[in-house]
């Protein structure tokens, strides 16, 4: 029997983070996203996972830097405003450890990405039985065309070439 867990968003978050500057990490967190996890018999593996992003919705640290290094300009969030992911397969490598393989798009760009999952746990709270998830990877902002740079006070290019992607996720049946 398959088992549809929706994110609850309240419980959740997904940080970005890139090089600025050579030695320190330009860090903030996407507070609106959707999704869920189909399980069937209450297997992880080969579980599907399907999560969304709306990159507009960034909170405050993010939004003192957008000034700043023009994130906005990066993602270009006026014309793509969703990051999303889709799952082609979870392969469980032992209790809490699993591989996580699937198509992040990006600027309408669409490429296969391989991300780390640890499974935390499934437990009830007030009646409601949860799932944890952390999930973790690293994608080269170039190949999803975020080619926005600005250069620092010794001209040399402000952003690094890769994005940490860090998502804690928690999962309501």
């Amino acid at each position: 029997m398959k088992t549809k867990w929706t994110i609850d968003s309240n419980q959740s978050d997904v940080l970005i983070k890139m090089r600025h500057s050579i030695i320190a990490y330009l860090a903030g967190t996407i507070n609106k996203f959707s999704g869920h996890i189909d399980i069937e018999n209450n297997e992880i593996e080969d579980a599907s996972i399907e999560f969304s992003l709306d990159v507009n919705n960034k909170d405050t640290k993010l939004e003192q830097i957008d000034t700043h290094l023009k994130i906005n300009d990066l993602f270009n969030v006026n014309e793509y405003p969703i990051i999303s992911f889709k799952s082609t397969s979870f392969e469980k490598v032992n209790k809490n450890i699993n591989f996580l393989k699937g198509n992040l798009t990006i600027k309408n760009i669409t490429k296969a990405v391989e991300l780390d999952a640890e499974f935390i746990g499934i437990n009830a709270y007030n009646g409601d039985q949860k799932a944890g998830f952390e999930i973790t990877g690293k994608i080269n902002r170039k190949d999803f065309g975020l080619t926005f740079n600005s250069f620092t006070q010794t001209s040399g290019l402000a952003l690094g070439q890769d994005i940490k992607l860090i998502a804690n996720l928690e999962f309501t049946v």
